[in-house]
């Protein structure tokens, strides 16, 4: 099981620190990482999503969405949560709210659950992220967008509008979306333009740890009591709450494994990236965002091992 455990977390983990010591040591700008964010929220993770989805046989593909409505629930709850008992502005609470309730799986998710379980895995994955991009993202971009001066002169259905327009026209949004539409009508690509896609996509994994590492050089750390409770909820709670509406709607254990362990990966950087384009950039946030990968070491861990003796 330890080797198990290495293979699957090491890797993870050192991809990881080596954003985090570039950032550290300034071979890379962690301030000014709006290129790289770019990249791999518009073009790598879109391409795998598209590549991945859209080459999923119909019915295996249909079979996923009890794994999106666990998803899309557990997801929903923690943001929900979060953002009613936090005391804070509208803007830095969504921040914090996404940032808890939509796990790193771009991240840590492909190489984990591909480690763990194989390539059948990468499906799973890729519902997970499309999920959070269609539901929580798009929430927080809502109430962002309704807490900035030009927003708050417009109603609040006009704002509902223009944030949700402004999150559709993301490739992370519209791209499982198209992806969906050409499983639906059985559209395929021509091989030389999938295979270039899929060159963009197989960069998602890799650039997205070290991006994430990078991101997180940067942020402020301070201990206090509510980032412990934070950590606990992203790290602890999120997963059990999923493993429990999971068997409620009977999942396979196979999936429920999926489903289990990327609602254990630590915080996303979604929320940091979309506060700090409307100046809401929470120190808890930031915090949590750094102890949720210190304790998540060990936290993966033990879901793991829980979940391989899953009955």
């Amino acid at each position: 099981m330890i080797g198990v455990l290495a293979n699957a977390l090491v890797p993870v983990f050192v991809g990881l620190l080596v954003g985090y010591a570039a950032g550290l040591r300034d071979v890379v700008d962690n301030r000014n990482v709006k290129s790289l964010v770019t990249f791999v929220m518009s073009f790598a993770i879109p391409c795998y999503l598209y590549v991945t989805v859209a080459a999923t046989p119909r019915r295996l593909l249909w079979n996923q969405t009890k794994v999106a409505l666990v998803l899309a629930i557990v997801y929903a709850a923690l943001f929900a949560a979060t953002y009613v008992s936090s005391r804070d502005t509208a803007s830095n609470r969504a921040v914090l709210a996404l940032t808890l309730g939509f796990p790193n799986a771009a991240a840590i998710g492909l190489p984990l659950l591909q480690s763990l379980y194989g390539e059948r895995a990468g499906v799973t994955v890729a519902i997970a992220i499309a999920i959070g991009s269609v539901t929580v993202s798009p929430v927080t971009l809502v109430i962002l967008e309704s807490e900035t001066g030009a927003g708050k002169k417009l109603s609040l259905l006009a704002r509902i509008r223009l944030s949700l327009w402004r999150a559709l026209k993301r490739p992370i949004v519209w791209a499982p979306l198209l992806a969906l539409v050409a499983v639906a009508t059985n559209f395929g690509l021509p091989g030389y333009f999938e295979r270039s896609l899929t060159i963009f996509g197989n960069a998602t994994a890799g650039t997205a740890l070290f991006m994430t590492g990078l991101v997180v050089s940067a942020q402020r750390f301070t201990f206090t009591w509510p980032v412990v409770w934070a950590v606990c909820s992203k790290n602890l709670l999120q997963p059990a709450l999923c493993l429990g509406v999971a068997q409620v709607v009977r999942l396979p254990r196979e999936e429920i494994r999926y489903v289990v362990l990327i609602s254990a990966i630590p915080c996303g950087f979604f929320g940091i990236f979309f506060g700090e384009g409307f100046d809401a950039t929470p120190e808890i946030a930031s915090s949590s965002l750094i102890a949720s990968y210190l304790v998540g070491i060990f936290t993966l861990a033990g879901w793991i091992v829980f979940l391989n003796h899953l009955p």
